[in-house]
């Protein structure tokens, strides 16, 4: 039998952002809650950026690793909210505002 190595937290962050990063490039599973149809419905009304301009905007500003990322409706306006683990482990939800890219709130989950 083989014995898989123990993952330090780095390298756990690490391979749950590639996850991510799959997710988020494939409609097929990302769609699960048709978030990808009332994204692209949103940036083709102009009501919202484009997820990669986004996270140019705000990447510096997220503070860790994205491990998570949705899309929807809150107060009137749409939100994309990123899951992402601090370099200490902790794990915070940060809301963006679709439209202008600018970061709304942090909170730990």
């Amino acid at each position: 039998m083989r014995v898989m190595p123990r993952l330090n937290r780095r390298e756990l962050v690490r391979f749950a952002s590639w996850g991510v990063a799959a997710l988020v490039a494939s409609p097929a599973i990302a769609d699960r809650n048709g978030e990808h149809d009332s994204a692209r419905r949103a940036v083709e009304r102009g009501e919202a950026l484009p997820l990669v301009d986004v996270l140019a905007k705000v990447r510096p500003d997220l503070g860790g690793e994205i491990v998570g990322v949705s899309f929807e409706r809150k107060q009137d306006r749409w939100v994309y909210e990123f899951k992402v683990v601090e370099p200490g482990g902790r794990l915070v939800e940060v809301y963006v505002d679709a439209a202008s890219g600018r970061v709304l709130k942090r909170e730990a989950d």
